[in-house]
């Protein structure tokens, strides 16, 4: 796991972020120390894999990067006839995924797209997972998106959606957001790169509240939809069909 120093020195112009061939080196590192949470999250889709992927089914996996939760996934799915489908747009982030699968001993078929998940028919659906993915995706495009989804998967399926979250109240978003750069100067980053990064993704990454993905989700319909983990502003929350 090769260490993440992108933002480390200082840029005389910081560009958009984008999941190019140096993200997708360090992104394994990246993810875990600026994510709070991740690693519990990515086991967590495994166990709920587990218990709700149906016997000869699709589970999906969108925004997969490197593979983690199509891994964990893999790891858990006890059905017979199950098979997972891992998207991602990034090229460097698929050749990188398709490796880890190859490298993987579970016998379970994964196949790899590269492409863009507005894109990829869902069928035959069980588990939906998009491990902070919306986020990335035109705010326009994301009702469309999910009922896409929805009208893809099985009765009794289930979507994961992980995001990191804004909050309407100014001083809650303050703090939050205090909090979480304390939790990344926790793991090894400078105000610098704190920064840099932040620069990188305003325009990028575009988050939503807890109540506008709980209305959304509602809305294309899903018969419920609850927080299952968060810690500062960064949630997962499990809609079932």
């Amino acid at each position: 796991m090769k260490h993440d120093s992108l933002y480390a020195n200082p840029h005389h112009k910081v560009d958009d972020f984008v999941f190019d061939e140096q993200v997708a080196t360090v992104f394994q590192d990246m993810i875990q120390r600026s994510v709070p949470g991740y690693k519990t999250i990515v086991s967590a889709i495994g166990l709920l894999a587990k218990q709700y992927a149906q016997d000869g089914s699709n589970c999906y996996d969108l925004g997969c990067s490197l593979g983690a939760s199509a891994l964990s996934m893999r790891h858990n799915i006890g059905q017979p006839c199950c098979k997972i489908i891992a998207v991602d747009n990034s090229e460097a982030m698929i050749e990188r995924c398709r490796n880890h699968i190859k490298e993987d001993s579970s016998s379970l078929p994964v196949e790899v797209i590269c492409g863009d998940i507005r894109d990829i028919a869902i069928d035959k659906a069980s588990v939906v997972v998009l491990n902070f993915t919306l986020q990335f995706i035109p705010v326009s495009d994301r009702e469309p998106f999910l009922a896409k989804i929805f009208q893809g998967m099985l009765p009794g399926g289930i979507l994961i959606l992980s995001e990191k979250l804004c909050f309407e109240d100014p001083r809650q978003q303050e703090l939050l957001t205090d909090l979480h750069h304390t939790f990344k100067r926790a793991q090894g980053y400078s105000d610098l790169e704190i920064s840099q990064k932040r620069s990188a993704l305003e325009t990028v990454l575009l988050p939503e509240t807890l109540e506008t993905h709980k209305r959304r989700l509602a809305s294309v319909g899903f018969s419920s939809s609850e927080v299952w983990f968060q810690q500062f502003n960064f949630a997962s929350l499990i809609a079932l069909k």
